[in-house]
């Protein structure tokens, strides 16, 4: 069963500044200027915490995870950090233009802390692999702050929207916060203290199970600090994936640095392992893979000379579920990109938006991109439920969930 539980976290006081000059996006989407304009925003930025400057003199005593650790207990101590009253589950709505569409969305969530099950449980569902370095990073980061600062986002069903009816019913008083981020995504909390109500969400949430939207390093962090901690809750922000607002993106690929390319080779090889349609032009690549039929398996193409749909020959469509398992399994081997390769981004880099990653080739930034359709909501939950797993970046939820709007200390 999925166990949920109200918590006291700490929170940002007034007196630290405007909450837009405190919070940050998840860690691993802060690139080095972001990092950069977080510290000039705000000397409390919780980018000090989560993503610190590194020095060359840095020792085992003084370095990034050190200083976070410092930082906490001296924020904590000046009242710029304040822990709230009583235990509480937080819903957390995020309202945002959709990138595609331009439609104005809302996703329903709600902040609590969540049990640790092993994956091998049944009850938390990873839906892609983790690799090493970012948990041993961020396993460095707990021990030394025993702090979580963003949370784990965890998908359930509630066809019902039973719970969704409850947090509705909150979000009728005024938040207690409510911050507009740089992607111009306005992020709101509420706080539920009733026992009843709180119980309700745990009945609820009890027989359902889970499965990890974002956060798959964090959560097996956690799993690896429970191990030698005892703590066995994290913090995560809980989606019903049948609530309005759940939006995935498409995470298309750009490929560089393959040796000897050539358009030539590009289509030879693709031709090798599925049936290539030529259009007119880069708009003509968007337009027909937005109308294919769901569950039809293609990639668009983009290249010097070529703008083209790669479909899936009949007798590989009938072994994927997607077609980025396509891309990956049987294109990118076409052209000798093997997994390893894949793993360390030698020759892939990954980019958001299909204007983008055409521009990047027109600009000859790029040997190619790479053009995937969004992976259904349902599809994700599938293969996750069924304990399978897609290659890394086959998601791209949207928008991100804000870190710092809720601090937990796991020894309070």
């Amino acid at each position: 069963m999925a166990r949920v539980a109200p918590f006291q976290p700490y929170r940002y006081a007034p007196s630290a500044g405007p909450l837009a000059s405190l919070v940050t996006q998840p860690y691993d989407k802060i690139s080095p200027a972001m990092q950069q304009g977080y510290l000039a925003a705000n000397p409390y930025n919780l980018v000090r915490v989560i993503l610190g400057e590194k020095y060359a003199t840095d020792s085992p005593t003084d370095n990034p995870y050190t200083r976070a650790a410092k930082f906490m207990k001296d924020w904590s101590a000046a009242g710029l950090l304040v822990r709230e009253e009583a235990p509480a589950i937080y819903p957390y709505f995020q309202t945002f233009k959709d990138p595609d569409t331009g439609e104005s969305q809302t996703r329903r969530g709600f902040i609590a802390l969540g049990a640790l099950e092993p994956y091998e449980a049944g009850i938390v569902h990873r839906h892609e692999l983790t690799l090493s370095g970012p948990k041993k990073d961020r396993l460095e980061l707990l021990r030394a702050t025993r702090a979580h600062f963003g949370q784990i986002f965890m998908l359930y069903s509630d066809a019902e929207r039973a719970i969704d009816a409850i947090l509705d019913a909150a979000a009728l008083e005024p938040p207690i916060s409510a911050v507009k981020d740089e992607y111009g995504v306005a992020h709101e909390l509420w706080r539920i203290t009733s026992a009843p109500q709180i119980t309700r969400i745990q009945e609820l949430m009890a027989p359902r199970p889970l499965v990890i939207a974002d956060g798959h390093h964090r959560y097996e962090t956690a799993l690896a600090y429970q191990q030698e901690s005892g703590v066995d809750h994290v913090m995560m922000t809980f989606v019903n994936t049948h609530a309005p607002g759940l939006r995935i993106l498409a995470t298309h690929r750009l490929l560089r640095n393959l040796p000897e390319f050539s358009s030539e080779y590009l289509i030879k090889a693709l031709a090798s392992a599925g049936d290539v349609e030529p259009v007119v032009n880069d708009a003509e690549v968007k337009a027909k893979l937005t109308a294919l039929p769901e569950g039809q398996i293609a990639i668009g193409v983009i290249a010097n000379g070529l703008s083209a749909i790669v479909h899936a020959p009949k007798a590989i469509a009938n072994t994927v579920r997607l077609d980025v398992d396509y891309l990956h399994g049987h294109l990118l081997r076409a052209l000798g990109i093997e997994e390893a390769a894949v793993r360390d981004q030698r020759n892939l880099e990954y980019i958001r938006g299909s204007d983008n990653a055409i521009a990047e080739v027109r600009n000859g930034n790029a040997q190619a991109a790479f053009l995937l359709k969004p992976a259904p909501i349902e599809k994700v939950m599938e293969i996750s439920l069924s304990g399978g797993v897609m290659p890394q970046k086959s998601t791209d939820f949207y928008p991100k969930l804000l870190t710092g709007l809720t601090i937990w200390k796991v020894d309070e």
